[in-house]
């Protein structure tokens, strides 16, 4: 065991030397727009919190919005437009018992609405956590009011105990498909189909093993099927890898699948599921690494169901990269390993290892995990209770497969440095080149939403950010996104509220080359109107009024763009003087010019990302600048003006011009000026030293009686300054040092001296 995880770290360490990627790891995007409350519109309530439940309901025109104890229904064109809400909270009692069990009375004991599906019959399916104690209710919107029919019924397996344990659900047919736990300490994953007959997963850690539910979603495989095949429900999660041997438990990214028309086995897999069959999901964005984990889905299917790609995000386990990724899966691909690959099957190594190996024995037939379909039940098996033991014990026991679903072209579509993918939604959307590209919009952990395009063409991929827009103020991570096909916008959920946003706003790109070179498949440029503007749905290439190409963003059909306004500086010579010129993108470079010559950088002439820094400036600088903006795209390239500066010497009062200084000189007043303030701060410290020490009384003024005195000492003590001069400086030296705090001391000591002196002269 030990040695196959020493193998396995091996195999991680010299992937890390060898790796190579053909795409960047870190896709930049085209336009950063911070926040401001124009980016969109925002709802929220006092004392409410939690706005990660949604359900769009385009026949109604609402979006109903699940919160911690309330429901919302929200205007879809406008949500600051609220039609209705209904409080669900929790009773005292159940609080109070969901705190004995040890749980956070105010965060984890109360009803966070996790489940919200609209019916056949027009109503709602509502369940909530309420209180580590799940149940679930029918909804109805009627007469502009949201009315619960207060018939609760059990949510166990159904909605999640944890208000933050992940989980997934989705209605068909009238029938919730749910994966979540089935007991208060969420010990008990489960899938289950809730019926009058339920069926569920095996509670064995080979079926699954510590998940983390992602997505569900319905399949119509049934549709125009040859071999008369059933509908499937797939399911992304991430788990624990039993297949691995690693010395910490490593998780990896799953699909699985399940049959519609599943109804258990007879005797063996009695109301659990015969056709749950799993697969690995790979998106390699760094080869060096562990495996990234997907953290939301969303299907997109142009023409059909055989037609669907799953858009899947995946960010690092343990913290280990800041990188995240989005990696595309086709129906084809995932149908394909689930009907004709291999399966995995454990093998005991060493009387208590068990491991994990590719079953390569004869299959039982029908085939494990398949749905029931013509070729089945021509052999008179019409349901899943018709199969053989043989067939459900192998599945039972085998449910993973040993062939690992790559992504399209075997690689990620997109790979970004930063804050880490949340959230996932779709659109497709028609070009005026009649051809249809799927636009990604990406909520991220700080935010912001990340709008980013698939260019796809001749089976190469190109994907580009076309912008990251800021949509909540205090960093938010985003927790759920809607998207509305009607309305064309977004709605986008977080602990504080929901964010209502246009998919387009082509109104930021503000000139032709611009709006072209942003290769946004919603905007084109009018020429007719001069501006950027929403494309319409029936709008074509024949329309000659229109500027749009988004293989190659050539903008060589815009008009010139306009010429830069000179603007006039003046500058003190010794001084930095700071040229600003805003790039157009955060893909463009600056290109800056003397006149009409590049300039040549130095250590005089530093440039930004939005401006050009002249240090130390001289007469020599003063002169013309123009800053041109350059963006590429493919062999295309697109030049704007944005700046154009004309730099002059200042004047003193009388209308001179100053005359510049050399660095030397400038150096040396710059020395003189720090020496003059040197010099005042210590004249006024000594000066406050000085008045602190008359204050204390350690110094003294000198009173009258001295003065008179001083006034006779001079007038007898000349000849004896001469005859005694050394005996006469030491006594007055000598004398005050004894007591120099005490005046009345030096007093008399001073009147003692006097008469010594005039004994002397006597």
């Amino acid at each position: 065991m030990y040695v196959l995880a020493a193998l396995f770290v091996l195999y991680l360490f010299c992937s890390a030397l060898t790796s190579s990627q053909g795409w960047p790891l870190d896709c930049t995007p085209r336009k950063t727009v911070p926040y401001h409350s124009d980016n969109g519109k925002l709802f929220r309530e006092n004392d409410v919190w939690n706005y990660t439940t949604m359900a769009l309901r385009e026949d109604l025109g609402l979006i109903f919005l699940g919160t911690r104890g309330a429901i919302f229904a929200l205007d879809i064109n406008n949500i600051n437009n609220k039609k209705a809400s209904v409080r669900w909270g929790v009773t005292e009692k159940q609080q109070k018992e969901c705190t004995y069990k040890g749980k956070d009375p105010e965060i984890d004991c109360q009803n966070y609405i996790r489940i919200l599906h609209g019916t056949e019959d027009g109503r709602m399916y509502v369940c909530g956590t309420n209180a580590f104690h799940p149940m679930c209710d029918y909804m109805n919107y009627t007469d502009g009011q949201l009315i619960m029919h207060n018939n609760q019924e059990d949510g166990k397996g159904k909605c999640p105990f944890d208000p933050f344990q992940r989980y997934s659900s989705v209605w068909v047919d009238g029938e919730l498909y749910s994966a979540t736990s089935m007991n208060f300490l969420g010990s008990e994953p489960v899938v289950m189909r809730s019926s009058e007959d339920p069926i569920r997963t095996d509670f064995k850690s080979s079926w699954l093993n510590e998940p983390n539910f992602i997505y569900m979603d319905h399949i119509p495989e049934s549709e125009n099927s040859p071999d008369g095949d059933d509908d499937k429900v797939y399911l992304f999660f991430s788990e624990t890898a039993v297949e691995y041997d690693f010395y910490h438990k490593l998780a990896v990214s799953r699909v699985a699948r399940v049959c519609k028309g599943d109804l258990g086995g007879q005797r063996t897999l009695q109301r659990k599921w015969t056709s749950f069959v799993k697969a690995r999901l790979e998106c390699p964005v760094l080869k060096s690494q562990l495996p990234y984990l997907v953290q939301d889905v969303f299907r997109v299917c142009p023409a059909g169901w055989t037609t669907c790609v799953f858009y899947a995000i995946f960010t690092p386990q343990m913290h280990f990269s800041d990188h995240s990724a989005v990696c595309a899966y086709s129906m084809h691909d995932i149908k394909q390993v689930f009907t004709e690959g291999k399966f995995k099957t454990p093998v005991t190594v060493e009387t208590s290892f068990v491991k994990w190996v590719m079953f390569s024995g004869d299959l039982p037939t029908p085939r494990p995990g398949a749905c029931i379909n013509g070729a089945a039940r021509k052999q008179g098996i019409t349901s899943s209770l018709d199969l053989p033991d043989k067939t459900l014990q192998f599945i039972r026991d085998r449910p993973l497969m040993d062939q690992v679903i790559e992504p399209m072209n075997n690689r990620p579509l997109l790979v970004k440095k930063g804050a880490a993918f949340t959230r996932i939604v779709v659109a497709s959307v028609v070009a005026l080149d009649g051809a249809t590209y799927h636009v990604m919009f990406i909520g991220t952990a700080t935010g912001s939403v990340l709008k980013a395009v698939n260019y796809a063409e001749d089976n190469t991929e190109e994907t580009s950010i076309i912008e990251e827009l800021q949509l909540f103020q205090s960093s938010e991570a985003i927790k759920i996104i809607r998207l509305s096909k009607s309305t064309g916008h977004l709605f986008a959920g977080s602990e504080v509220g929901v964010v209502q946003m246009p998919l387009s706003s082509c109104g930021r790109y503000t000139s032709c080359g611009d709006c072209v070179h942003a290769r946004d498949p919603f905007c084109a440029w009018d020429l007719a109107a001069a501006q950027c503007i929403s494309l319409s749905p029936v709008a074509t290439q024949a329309d000659s009024k229109l500027i749009q190409n988004l293989q190659n963003g050539d903008a060589s059909g815009c008009p010139p763009p306009e010429m830069a306004k000179l603007v006039t500086r003046t500058f003190v010579p010794g001084n930095n003087v700071k040229l600003e010129c805003e790039p157009i993108s955060n893909l463009a470079k600056q290109d800056w010019y003397l006149g009409d010559k590049t300039l040549v950088l130095s250590d005089k002439y530093k440039v930004h990302n939005d401006s050009l820094m002249i240090l130390n400036a001289s007469a020599a600088d003063a002169a013309n600048y123009s800053c041109w903006s350059v963006e590429r795209s493919h062999e295309h390239e697109y030049r704007w003006q944005k700046a154009k500066y004309q730099l002059t010497l200042g004047t003193n009062g009388d209308g001179r011009w100053v005359l510049p200084t050399s660095p030397q000189a400038q150096s040396s007043r710059q020395h003189l000026v720090s020496l003059q303030i040197l010099v005042v701060l210590l004249s006024v410290m000594l000066a406050l030293l000085v008045a602190w020490n008359f204050y204390k009384g350690h110094l003294t003024l000198p009173c009258k009686m001295g003065r008179g005195q001083a006034h006779t000492n001079s007038s007898r003590g000349e000849v004896a300054n001469t005859q005694q001069p050394l005996q006469h400086t030491e006594e007055k030296t000598s004398a005050p040092a004894g007591n120099r705090n005490n005046n009345h001391a030096n007093l008399e000591n001073t009147i003692s001296m006097d008469g010594h002196d005039d004994v002397s002269v006597i």
